[in-house]
């Protein structure tokens, strides 16, 4: 789909919320897909009724990563607080009256988490949530469907999103050419594994 036409994905995000409650809606992808993007979108286009969490704010700290010697594969499964993230989306599903949530964020600038970003109020019907591995059924990255009330996947055809993703990467601050390498080595085995969850998806949306 276009990913301006929002219309028929804010109504089906609109139909989770008419029975009332809480609910939680993620969206899941590749890296490149357009998963923030989209879900940015869409949570402006409800108005007041969704906000958003995303999964990157459970990135493990730069210097965490150089501890474990993962930094070389930040972004993959292992190099993220996966329980932690399942624990705060069980805390949303069951909003406490009174009580506001603080979610962490995630500053592409800094390359870091952002600690108490994102205030998610009681009020709050909806929360969209989106990441790489929302779908995915290793470790303690199971424990993520079961807590969504519905899960979307994004698919974009690779000739669009694998330059896309370098010139994001361009654009906070790699060169061109070490872009090119870290999409080549880390974010495409990264997508290979987040295309196995797809079938495990609510709803396939093709972006274009």
């Amino acid at each position: 789909m276009d990913p301006q036409d929002l219309d028929p994905l804010a109504a089906r995000a609109l139909a989770l919320v008419a029975s009332g409650g809480r609910r939680v809606l993620g969206i899941a992808g590749a890296p490149g897909a357009g998963k923030s993007t989209l879900a940015a979108r869409l949570v402006d286009r409800l108005d007041g009724v969704a906000v958003l969490v995303p999964m990157d704010g459970f990135h493990l700290a730069q210097a965490e990563l150089e501890r474990l010697g993962r930094a070389g594969r930040k972004g993959a499964p292992d190099t993220f607080d996966a329980a932690g993230y399942a624990a705060l989306l069980a805390r949303l599903r069951a909003p406490e009256p009174g009580t506001t949530v603080y979610a962490p964020a995630f500053d592409r600038a800094l390359e870091e988490p952002v600690a108490g970003a994102i205030a998610v109020g009681p009020e709050v019907p909806l929360v969209v949530t989106e990441g790489n591995y929302l779908l995915h059924d290793e470790g303690a990255w199971a424990a993520i469907l079961p807590l969504l009330d519905e899960a979307w996947y994004l698919d974009l055809d690779d000739r669009l999103r694998v330059p896309r993703l370098v010139e994001r990467h361009v654009r906070f601050g790699k060169d061109p050419t070490h872009a090119e390498r870290w999409v080549h080595d880390s974010d495409e085995a990264n997508a290979r594994l987040v295309a196995r969850g797809r079938d495990r998806a609510h709803l396939v949306v093709t972006m274009s």
